[in-house]
């Protein structure tokens, strides 16, 4: 449980702000035509002029990551600036050559906006988001005395997003930032990779008795997951309460994050704006939006986290469901279509049980992927309606899933080739239960004494007699009747 009382009782308000850097979905890097997926590559492959820093080197940027930006812009419900530059970030480390970041300084693409949580309870405010240029890699192979720099990853378009110091504590800052990782794949904005780094979260805390004046904040940077994100937040307030309360102050500083210490570690002082000596990017001209072409972005923008989320509530599905559902992608669009065909609330909730329980757990297992499940919503609607028709009870109805799942199919095909219709009428039925109860009396008079453990053993008698083809519901529904 977060004890997040002890900071209360001692008067504390902790400030919370995250910038996260999201690497836009674009085939090729942000000012050059080499390719932007390095995942795979060997080192210093992907690389170009620009990315060396060689001199008379010249910038074009990439189209297609503005759009990408614009569509960010939109998924987190504020319209793109229609003026925008680039301007020259300047500071001295190996991987980056030109001696200078392109970023966008005081005229960025995005002013404004906000990510809804997912209880609803908060709308945290974003400040701003630019486009800019990733920087190369830098690594300290151990024991060495020496460090190897990896380009394949400079000039990687990213969109920076900036929000309010508008969370209090870090389950607040974990909701934003897994909102955030939602909205951005959703929108198609990005990947979001966090295992390679498509989003990357730095935390800024600080805390305060003043809520009219902030504390010296601290920025710990590079979090590439939500857990961590949790938990450095929660360090953070703690270690500055504990500096505070002996020594009086808080050095403002980026510090870094040691997951397998699970504390973080200061890393250098703080830099301010007027540090990188920022001017405007003199080899690219401003960006200017095309009113038409925002508007076609605006009107093919998807579904977002959220919307599907009143969607799936308004079909009676529970919390803890939506939330399974709406956290996995390809689980969420499947969800949309089967919403979509307009089959009922019946129809939506049996699916959704299917996905979020049995598919999921199948994922959970690691015996399938999200990636190569080959349900469609043509064979689970049609499952749906072998269910919904009597044709095959709930027990078969998995076992078809399974099916439909790992190797794709026909739904109807599938329950006849293993033989898993129910054939029998309702009076065979009746006359088969009829002959368990007799065959099982001692079960049948624990029944009639309201033993609920005796109805299921007899269910389970008459499902083993009819090989697992009887409706589950019509045979309890009858043994009641028989024996009340």
């Amino acid at each position: 449980m977060k004890d997040f009382e002890q900071y209360r009782h001692k008067g504390y308000i902790p400030f919370i702000g995250i910038e996260c850097h999201v690497q836009l979905k674009t085939k090729t890097k942000l000012f050059s035509s080499v390719s932007n997926d390095a995942r795979n590559a060997e080192p210093n492959t992907l690389v170009s002029h620009i990315c060396f820093g060689l001199p008379g080197a010249l910038p074009v940027l990439n189209k297609e990551a503005v759009n990408l930006a614009a569509k960010a812009s939109y998924a987190l419900n504020v319209e793109p600036q229609f003026f925008s530059k680039f301007d020259r970030k300047h500071y001295f480390y190996p991987d980056l050559p030109k001696g200078y970041q392109i970023t966008q300084f005081d005229e960025p693409i995005i002013v404004g906006g906000y990510v809804q949580l997912p209880d609803g309870s908060r709308r945290i405010q974003i400040t701003r988001a630019h486009m800019e240029e990733d920087a190369g890699k830098s690594t300290h192979p151990t024991g060495q005395e020496y460090s190897l720099v990896d380009l394949n990853r400079a000039g990687t378009p990213l969109l920076e997003i900036v929000s309010e110091a508008d969370m209090h504590n870090s389950l607040e800052a974990k909701a934003y930032a897994k909102e955030l990782y939602l909205i951005m794949r959703y929108a198609g904005v990005s990947d979001g990779d966090l295992y390679h780094g498509n989003m990357r979260f730095d935390v800024n805390v600080s805390v305060t008795k003043d809520p009219k004046v902030l504390g010296v904040r601290t920025e710990t940077k590079n979090l590439n997951s939500f857990k961590s994100v949790e938990r450095a937040v929660d360090y953070e307030i703690h270690r500055q309460i504990e500096l505070i309360e002996k020594e009086g102050s808080v050095m403002q500083e980026t510090r870094g994050w040691d997951d397998s210490k699970q504390k973080t570690f200061a890393q250098r002082s703080k830099e301010e704006a007027h540090d990188y000596r920022y001017f405007p990017e003199p080899d690219l001209p401003p960006v200017e939006l095309d009113k038409k072409q925002l508007e076609q972005i605006k009107n093919s923008m998807p579904v977002m986290p959220d919307e599907l989320r009143n969607r799936l509530s308004v079909a009676g599905i529970t919390t803890a469901t939506i939330e399974t559902l709406v956290g996995e992608l390809d689980a969420a669009r499947l969800m949309l279509e089967v919403i979509n065909a307009k089959t009922g609330k019946p129809a939506v909730r049996r699916v959704a049980n299917w996905l979020s329980t049995d598919i999921q757990g199948m994922v959970s297992d690691n015996l399938l992927s999200w990636n190569d499940i080959k349900l469609t919503v043509e064979n689970l609607l049609q499952l749906n309606d072998l269910v919904e028709g009597s044709k095959v009870n709930s027990s078969s109805a998995k076992k078809i899933l399974n099916i439909l799942a790992k190797e794709g199919g026909d739904a109807l095909t599938i329950a006849k080739e293993r033989d898993l219709i129910q054939s029998l009428t309702n009076e065979q039925l009746e006359d088969i239960i009829k002959q368990v109860i007799l065959e099982n009396k001692a079960a049948a008079e624990d029944v009639k004494n309201g033993e609920a453990k005796a109805i299921g053993f007899l269910v389970g008698q008459v499902m083993k007699a009819t090989n697992g083809k009887a409706n589950p519901g019509f045979v309890n529904g009858f043994i009641k009747k028989q024996l009340s």
